[in-house]
């Protein structure tokens, strides 16, 4: 399966509409579902919203999501909200 990309802004603005097209990629892959998150330039905390829902709704089906590409900042917020460890390999610290 090809991976799932985010839209280059993710904020509260977009959070809704961008959850309610990446559900059902996800429920429909044959495969654990892989979003490729390095498109994503300006984003807020409802990014890390959306793809810990994102990674609930993989889990529902029974499989692991996996993220790629994750910015800086992405990552910064996760690590602080001490989320990382469920969106990435990397430890969050």
């Amino acid at each position: 399966m090809a991976a799932i990309a985010l839209p280059a802004e993710l904020t509260m603005a977009e959070a809704s509409v961008t959850l309610q097209a990446l559900l059902p990629a996800i429920a429909a892959a044959d495969a654990p579902p892989v979003i490729d998150a390095s498109t994503l330039q300006i984003l807020d905390s409802a990014a890390i919203a959306v793809l810990l829902e994102c990674r609930r709704a993989s889990a529902a089906i029974g499989r692991e999501l996996k993220v790629e590409g994750l910015p800086d900042k992405a990552l910064a917020l996760a690590r602080l909200y001490g989320v990382a460890g469920l969106l990435t390999d990397v430890a969050a610290d």
